[in-house]
């Protein structure tokens, strides 16, 4: 039987998230979705991560909406995908199960199929409740392992480190460790696992090794995901479907490569020679490529990469022989497990099509993209650039005194940011760790769950001022409060469930959202009692004394601009007696008839429907 592979489509999430902040919006979204209903893909990653938040804050658009409106539009061809953080959701603070069980049962009757849940330290025990839940209301627990690898610490660290009798581990990050960890979510009844590679730090052979492995060993599909960005991603992909894996996750060209997942295109390229069935509509994918080249340049402000891929369709366009022979000598190489060459071919493709080059900083410092991006962003805030390289090389150590976490949202914040913190102590001839954040001292005092390796007691006590591990007591977890709104004509600032969801998980920025949609929903209800008001009051006026004469009518629903006329003056017919305003235009309108003004029905700043009655005229 023919080896079939799964694609499951990041771009509206992990894709636009990667590159362009997470500020695609709804309106851009709908202009794919049809396309996408075409497409077949088996699933989109299209919530979690940022995109809460980020509507949230920047759109001034609803969460929940989105989700609904793809599932709408997309129906049940494709299986809707959210990121979790496990116990943490999509915040920092691990939540007592009552808002887990509420948020995945909101998110599944929203739409949502499965769920992608990880937990920053690879602690199993934080992903229990939500694996719990998904699968209690019908979706698919999709559980990942995060993967990370060992610092890097010289002979010279190693020796002084045993002569003060605390010698530095030994690898922690094996592929036995990796297995082990999947193995535990199996057992919690996860129904797939995913090798989550943040950083796109793992190199071909080292997928090709742990796929083998875990293909070896569990019963659940396997799925890979990798970014670009220090220039693995495209081999690692190649290197994990040649060794069986059962789900790939991919971009669409014009938002893949660099910081992003690699380009489907070239996935399909790639299955087309192996003989792999790629069950995906390209057609639909080019749809969806051709709208979002424009959608990329409307993001143009937002837009990290700023190169555009040349335009390809696999379906229609010819490779030039020297990169169809980098795609063969790629497969090959991948086959025998010869890194070198394997990646030698795949950035010549990439180069060929013009995806940004592998970010060689990045890929020799061993951490995150974001995490080092976000120490230069601390630093140029600072005015202290010309600690950077010390920070840098400060990252092993503050990580290791901290457990050793993987370095994957948010332990790679807090990491990257202590070290520049120790890095300003140094500077500033102080101890290290003056200077610690709240952030750090919940990691080590144990409040994010138990790390790789043990924090030292001591170190804990010097933090956390605590000798013992001491979890986070979720039973002192207190609900955000929910105040009534009396400007809004004294509604709830969070309406339903859902709301008071948005309240727990993105308490600053879900309180200033909130309040302007119930301010916004108060103004309109005002607008609407106001123009009944009035509409009754012209009834009641139009009971009062029958309409005699000829009535100028409203030919469209407006507001009223202006009032030209008065009861009693003398008017001809064609003569202007009121604007109107519709459309964001003034609109003139005459009087039909000569004759005396008896009666006006309308007020200046009033709403009338087409056809509201508006002035009587004598004739």
């Amino acid at each position: 039987m023919a080896q079939k592979l799964l694609i499951r489509d990041l771009t509206l999430r992990d894709g636009q998230q990667s590159a362009f902040a997470t500020r695609m919006t709804q309106q851009q979204i709908d202009r794919v979705l049809p396309f996408y209903k075409e497409a077949n893909f088996y699933a989109m990653e299209v919530w979690g991560g940022a995109v809460p938040d980020s509507v949230m804050r920047y759109l001034n658009e609803n969460p929940w909406d989105r989700l609904e409106k793809i599932k709408a539009a997309v129906g049940d061809v494709s299986k809707l995908t959210a990121l979790s953080r496990g116990r943490n959701l999509f915040g920092y603070a691990p939540y007592p199960d009552t808002i887990i069980d509420g948020f995945c049962k909101n998110s599944i009757a929203s739409g949502l199929g499965i769920m992608r849940i990880f937990d920053a330290l690879n602690d199993v025990d934080n992903v229990k409740s939500t694996i719990k839940y998904v699968k209690a209301y019908g979706g698919i627990a999709d559980c990942a392992v995060c993967y990370t690898i060992d610092p890097h610490f010289t002979t010279m660290e190693r020796v002084k480190a045993k002569l003060k009798g605390k010698p530095l581990p030994k690898e922690v990050f094996t592929d036995e460790y990796f297995l082990h960890k999947a193995q535990e979510m199996e057992a919690l009844g996860a129904d797939m696992i995913t090798i989550k590679d943040m950083s796109g730090l793992i190199q071909p052979t080292r997928i090709a090794g742990l796929v083998s492995l875990f293909k070896q060993h569990l019963r659940v599909p396997l799925d890979f995901h990798t970014h670009c960005t220090p220039g693995y991603g495209l081999g690692a992909v190649l290197s994990a479907i040649v060794h069986g894996v059962d789900v790939v996750d991919a971009v669409i060209w014009n938002f893949a490569g660099g910081p992003a997942a690699p380009a489907i295109e070239l996935i399909y390229l790639f299955c087309q020679k192996l003989g792999v069935e790629l069950d995906v509509n390209m057609e639909a994918v080019a749809k969806i490529n051709r709208e979002l080249f424009d959608i990329r340049k409307e993001l143009d402000l937002v837009d990290a990469v700023k190169q555009f891929p040349n335009p390809f369709n696999p379906l229609v366009d010819t490779l030039p022989a020297a990169i169809e022979h980098a795609f063969d000598s790629a497969i090959a190489a991948a086959r025998k497990g010869d890194e070198e060459k394997l990646l030698q071919a795949c950035h010549a493709i990439e180069a060929h099509f013009n995806f940004p080059k592998p970010n060689d900083l990045v890929k020799e410092a061993e951490i995150p993209g974001g995490m080092y991006t976000n120490m230069v962003a601390q630093l140029k805030q600072l005015n202290a650039m010309d600690i950077l390289e010390g920070a840098m090389k400060l990252i092993p150590t503050v990580r290791l005194a901290a457990g050793l976490p993987p370095l994957v949202t948010p332990t790679s914040q807090i990491v990257g940011a202590q070290a520049v913190n120790c890095a300003l102590d140094t500077k500033n001839g102080k101890p290290m760790y003056t200077n610690v954040s709240n952030q750090f001292t919940a990691l080590v005092k144990g409040e994010y769950g138990k790390t790789p390796v043990p924090v030292d007691p001591e170190f804990r006590l010097k933090i956390a001022k605590v000798r013992e591990e001491t979890p986070y007591d979720t039973s002192k977890y207190r609900m955000q409060e929910n105040p009534v709104l009396a400007e809004c004509g004294g509604v709830r600032l969070a309406a339903n469930e859902k709301e008071v969801l948005l309240l727990e998980l993105f308490p600053t920025v879900a309180r200033t959202f909130l309040t302007k949609q119930k301010e916004a929903a108060y103004q309109a209800g005002q607008a609407d009692r106001k123009a009944a008001e009035e509409t009754k009051q012209a009834v009641e006026e139009e009971k009062a004394e029958p309409i005699t004469g000829k009535v100028i009518e409203s030919p469209m629903p407006g507001s009223i601009f202006q009032i030209l006329v008065q009861p009693g003056d003398v008017v001809k017919c064609g003569q202007e007696v009121l604007i109107l305003e519709a459309m964001k235009m003034e609109n003139s309108i005459t009087s039909d008839y000569s004759g005396t003004v008896k009666r006006i029905f309308a007020a200046v700043g009033s709403n009338v429907a087409a056809g509201a009655k508006l002035i009587e005229i004598e004739v």
